[in-house]
């Protein structure tokens, strides 16, 4: 599988086996891009964007629905490649592809007003502000889910008017191409989109320290967003962070049991737990905490752990061999800090990358398992006291991308949701997708919002424009 570059298919550089992680076999082979390639893309981007961005609003949402429909006819297939590609569950990645057009379309209906600013009179002068966009830009999309987040981040680009250098993650290449192909059969001019593949370390830096990308939005862990922003600092590259979490999900005792109970188990072990807004630290007050955990405790049980085309699956294998070793190696650490593996702590008998999931409990929250993100189906569950204590361990972490409270006391709700240092709280819900809303992190969890508006903040400048009514005095010297 090669690049498409400037609409073409470019087929050099060196090969690395894409592999599944269901049995660990072969998907095909897959160029792996180097600077030459991000030269090449790059500059077939710079190429594009001036009759790109000069397209009317109205014409770039027609093209994005063009490629919303095209997405939906795809659907099945798309669906089964990241099944494979991913080790993701069919249950879930069976609504990849229209989560992926909702995004376009959405996007595309926000294209027209894109340019739009804000009208700010005074007595003697009328300011009012428009924007554009900010020029080439750089996206690199993570492997957990790849179809939905390359769409989160390439059709807000693409409305607003950017062109694109997309880098998708080494391991789980395959629906980037497909969206790729897409947007070129949905007649996106050649250069407006392009796709390279291969590392970070050579493709991803030669993306983030290019001259022409003029923004680089990367979703992934936190240390390689250090490492961007250091790279892109020579060219005072613009960046967009979605980065790591370790979310902590609040249950206070006078919460719907049940539903908290099935919010907890569904946000950290849907998603095979590679998700970065999962729940991975509950903390539970400590008049319900034996009671929440073993009903935690025999869900985690019951999990059915299987091939990811099984319509029945609910947790499947993990995406790499390093991931897997990443994963197993808290299991020791866990029994090493004093805490207890309630639930799994073990690999399947099966082919592949399979981990079973996995509870721990006795923990606090100066233990590794709760300070590091493991990003698999590991939950580890922590008591607290009081409100006071929720807090201060909600808090006590570097990361702050999500929370999640459980409590029926309407004051409460308000209270801790505006203390809880993270970008975005969901209160009595699991984690719920509104495409207007803004979404990001404080703190390592990263910079930046998506979503409706916040998304065209990125991708565009605002210009500020002031006329006068000619009706103040203007200042005179040397006279």
């Amino acid at each position: 599988m090669g690049h498409l570059i400037g609409g073409s298919s470019v087929e050099t550089g060196a090969l690395f086996e894409n592999r599944s992680p269901v049995n660990g076999e072969s998907l095909g082979s897959v160029f792996s891009g180097m600077a030459n390639h991000i030269d090449a893309a790059a500059s077939a981007a710079a190429d594009a964007f001036p009759d790109w961005v000069s397209a009317s609003g109205k014409a770039r949402r027609q093209l994005l629905h063009r490629v919303a429909d095209l997405i939906v006819a795809r659907e099945q297939e798309i669906a089964f490649v990241e099944c494979m590609d991913t080790g993701q569950a069919l249950r879930f990645m069976s609504k990849a592809a229209l989560r992926g057009a909702e995004n376009y379309r959405f996007f595309a209906d926000l294209a027209p007003q894109a340019n739009d600013g804000h009208s700010l009179p005074t007595q003697d002068h009328i300011n009012y502000t428009t924007r554009k966009a900010i020029g080439p830009v750089g996206v690199i999309t993570p492997w957990n889910t790849p179809f939905m987040l390359s769409t989160w981040k390439i059709a807000p680009a693409l409305a607003a008017g950017c062109t694109v250098v997309h880098k998708p993650a080494e391991w789980s290449p395959l629906s980037a191409r497909l969206l790729h192909e897409i947007m070129i059969e949905a007649g996106v001019p050649a250069g407006v989109v392009n796709l390279v593949n291969g590392f970070g370390e050579t493709v991803g830096k030669a993306l983030t320290e290019h001259p022409a990308i003029k923004a680089v939005a990367f979703v992934g862990e936190s240390s390689t967003g250090s490492a961007i922003m250091q790279q892109g600092a020579e060219t005072l590259k613009r960046v967009h962070f979605e980065l790591g979490g370790k979310n902590p999900v609040v249950v206070f005792d006078d919460a719907d049991i049940e539903r908290a109970v099935d919010a907890a188990v569904f946000m950290i072990y849907s998603l095979n737990g590679e998700r970065c807004t999962s729940s991975s630290r509950l903390l539970v007050q400590s008049t319900i905490y034996d009671e929440f955990t073993q009903k935690v405790a025999a869900r985690v049980k019951n999990l059915k752990v299987g091939h990811p085309l099984d319509p029945s699956t609910e947790v499947g294998p993990l995406i790499h061999p390093r991931h897997v070793q990443k994963v197993m190696s808290y299991m020791d650490i866990a029994e090493h800090d004093g805490a207890t593996i309630s639930v799994g702590g073990t690999r399947t008998a099966d082919e592949g990358w399979y981990v079973n999931p996995t509870l721990f409990t006795n923990a606090n929250n100066s233990m590794r398992i709760a300070q590091e993100e493991i990003f698999g189906p590991v939950l580890t569950a922590i008591p607290f006291s009081d409100e006071a204590e929720a807090i201060q361990i909600a808090n006590d972490t570097q990361y702050g991308l999500a929370g999640y409270l459980w409590t029926t006391n309407t004051g409460r709700a308000h209270r801790v949701a505006n203390q809880m240092d993270v970008g975005m709280v969901w209160v009595n819900s699991e984690n719920n997708r509104h495409l207007p809303s803004p979404f990001g992190g404080t703190k390592a969890s990263g910079i930046g919002r998506d979503g409706g508006d916040y998304s065209f903040d990125f991708y565009m400048e605002t210009k500020n424009i002031c006329v006068a009514f000619d009706t103040h005095k203007v200042p005179g010297l040397g006279k």
